[in-house]
């Protein structure tokens, strides 16, 4: 989404190519590993703590980073290659071990560790770890997703997006973390930020490494690494396989295929250069898989309950137009390209699974603001990423790109779809929405699903940015927008927190919570709202009970 701009700061640029993700097979079970030991503590040689990603029936992601010497700080360079075991159990004690095998951390991938370990059995709990010279890494839990033709009963995921590491804690982590009952955690993009302390927010709680904004490799590098070192992050993804999407501040704010907003060509270095930077970071240090092109769209099977389709919203997007320029209904514009749209409405057409849940890092749902009060415009802009010069539509979003928007949602309807369940972050809100094929008819257009949307783990939001207590002055501006669009059932313009998705065969429900306070570190939770869709209507219903 749009911050509010930084100023300018010139930088050396980095060149950077692509890091690769070393797939290992399974080994029957297990030997014990090496006795703790060596005169190295685990909480500085694992400094980083530990990952998974990407269930599979059959395997999993998994991931750490390894500091061999003091001088092997993220980002340097520095350091010997030093060889890592890793292990998976069926039991946290491991008695069990059922796959094992070493990989090499070097400097030439800023020592992380990535491991495709395959062979495990599907719809399991499974605990691993990592040994260097003796010294064990913290146990990780993960799961592997059910097999492919499997009836599960349900899916749970944890839903969070847009943690500005300067705007507050991460206590949604934290109380993800402590449940027990979810698949895994879907991190829809902004996972972190790349300005430089105090630009955005302007008044920060706690400050980020390094300083400045964040261009070359070497720099990404460093802001992952204090990005990890918050006991929070740490915490959910030891407890829960991930699964993440990049939106634009992973590399720079409001970035297209040949340029960003916050990048000035000749003071900054090369556009592709500083790109590819931030992109090889993000796969050295997520546990996730690169895909087509080194991008992050990918599909995910939850047995034939549900498919989740993972959307790259940056890679391949045309430049963003200013409000009410009628480019964004040429047909020759896209967020997607035309190869991932091709691949997604392939997916959609091929696929058994009863639901199609589709994780697409800005919102779907069109948005008009006619009738929101002149001086919460402003604010609502710069949450939305809208230029002040027009607040028509956000043109970042996939209102900007409308002949896109139409061919999924025609595709959706002339497939039958009446339930496909969009995922969002990026604006700071939460947000219920239905998706009609025609907003401008609704409710006599029909609906193909519905849209939940997450608010900020920190990021400003509306009376962030005015300075007002929440719900001062939110209410007039949710009614405003629900009036104005009546496709949107609820939204909330101030809490930051997460959500919590269940899929069963007879529908869907996200709960939406609250954390009390960002700015403490021990903040509690709160469950705001439940919105449920029955299976085959594309209507929302509000629920009173979360799921959990």
């Amino acid at each position: 989404m749009r911050d509010d701009a930084p100023s300018r700061r010139a930088v050396v640029a980095a060149a950077a190519v692509g890091a690769a993700v070393l797939p290992l097979t399974a080994s029957p079970a297990a030997r014990a590993a090496a006795p703790a030991g060596g005169g190295r503590r685990a909480d500085s040689l694992f400094a980083h703590g530990v990952a998974s990603g990407d269930p599979l029936p059959d395997g999993v992601l998994l991931w750490t980073r390894v500091t061999p010497t003091p001088e092997a700080v993220p980002g340097s360079g520095l350091g010997p290659a030093v060889p890592v075991r890793w292990e998976v159990a069926e039991d946290a004690d491991f008695r069990s071990v059922v796959a094992e095998g070493a990989v090499t951390a070097t400097a030439a991938t800023d020592h992380t560790v990535k491991v495709d370990v395959r062979g495990l059995r599907p719809a399991r709990d499974h605990h691993y770890r990592f040994t260097v010279e003796g010294v064990r890494s913290p146990v990780g839990r993960t799961r592997t997703a059910p097999a492919a033709d499997a009836n599960p009963d349900r899916l749970r995921l944890g839903v969070v997006s847009c943690s500005n590491y300067e705007a507050g804690h991460f206590s949604a982590y934290r109380h993800l973390a402590a449940r027990g009952d979810l698949d895994a955690v879907l991190h829809l993009g902004d996972y972190l930020y790349e300005y430089g302390t105090g630009e955005y927010p302007a008044r920060p709680a706690r400050t980020h490494l390094p300083a400045h904004e964040i261009l070359t490799l070497a720099d990404y590098r460093q802001r992952h690494a204090h990005y990890r070192s918050d006991p929070d992050l740490r915490a959910v993804t030891a407890a829960h396989p991930l699964i993440a999407i990049w939106d634009d501040h992973e590399v720079a704010n409001d970035w297209w295929t040949d340029g960003a907003e916050n990048h000035t060509p000749g003071e900054e270095g090369d556009w592709h250069e500083r790109l590819e930077a931030g992109k090889r970071a993000y796969f050295e240090w997520m546990p996730v898989r690169p895909s087509t092109e080194g991008t992050v769209f990918r599909r995910l099977r939850f047995g034939s309950l549900a498919d989740l389709h993972l959307l790259d919203l940056r890679s391949f997007r045309d430049r963003q137009v200013t409000p009410g320029n009628g480019a964004v209904d040429s047909a020759d514009r896209t967020i997607t390209g035309r190869a991932q749209l091709d691949w997604l409405l392939g997916g959609i057409s091929a696929s058994p699974a009863r639901r199609h849940l589709i994780a697409t890092s800005v919102m779907i749902s069109p948005v008009a603001f006619g009738s929101v009060p002149a001086h919460l415009l402003g604010p609502i802009g710069q949450c939305l990423g809208v230029p002040a010069g027009g607040l028509a539509i956000n043109t970042d979003q996939w209102d900007g790109y409308t002949a896109d928007r139409q061919r999924l949602l025609s595709h959706l309807r002339a497939e039958g779809v009446r339930d496909a369940v969009f995922l969002t972050g990026d604006i700071h809100m939460h947000w219920a929405n239905e998706v009609p094929v025609n907003a401008a008819t609704y409710p006599l257009s029909p609906s193909v699903g519905t849209e939940f949307v997450v608010t900020s783990v920190t990021s400003d939001n509306l009376d962030d940015i005015l300075g007002v207590p929440p719900q001062t002055v939110s209410l007039v501006a949710e009614a405003a927008i629900r009036t104005a669009n009546r496709h949107v059932k609820w939204v909330d313009l101030d809490s930051h927190g997460y959500g919590v998705l269940e899929v069963r065969a007879d529908g869907t429900q996200m709960d939406y919570y609250a954390v009390t306070d960002r700015a403490d570190p021990a903040a509690g939770t709160r469950h705001l709202r439940s919105y449920r869709a029955a299976a085959g209507t594309g209507r929302l219903e509000r629920t009173a009970n979360p799921v959990g």
